[in-house]
């Protein structure tokens, strides 16, 4: 192979490596999952849920709460998350 001509491995390595210098610079590029955390009084935050439910369907988008916690004075602080399949 001459000096201009690359290997498809040498393409791959470098197609790979530009795009985690992009998903370090963007964190919003880091995996597939959208994620968005709350804080919110128990009952604020149950509506919250069902709606990301109702907006986000489990069969399409794979929507969960990823974690949550109960904080002082009956606050919920929750984190959905969902995969961006269908946007």
């Amino acid at each position: 192979m001459g000096a201009g001509e690359k290997k498809p491995s040498d393409v791959a390595r470098r197609l790979a490596r530009r795009a985690r210098a992009q998903a370090d610079d963007d964190p919003r590029r880091k995996g597939a999952w959208r994620r968005e955390t709350f804080t919110l009084p128990r009952t604020e935050a149950r509506d919250k849920a069902r709606e990301w439910f109702t907006r986000f369907p489990k069969a399409a988008y794979m929507t969960e709460i990823e974690s949550w916690r109960e904080l002082a004075d009956d606050r919920i602080e929750f984190t959905m998350r969902r995969l961006p399949s269908a946007d």
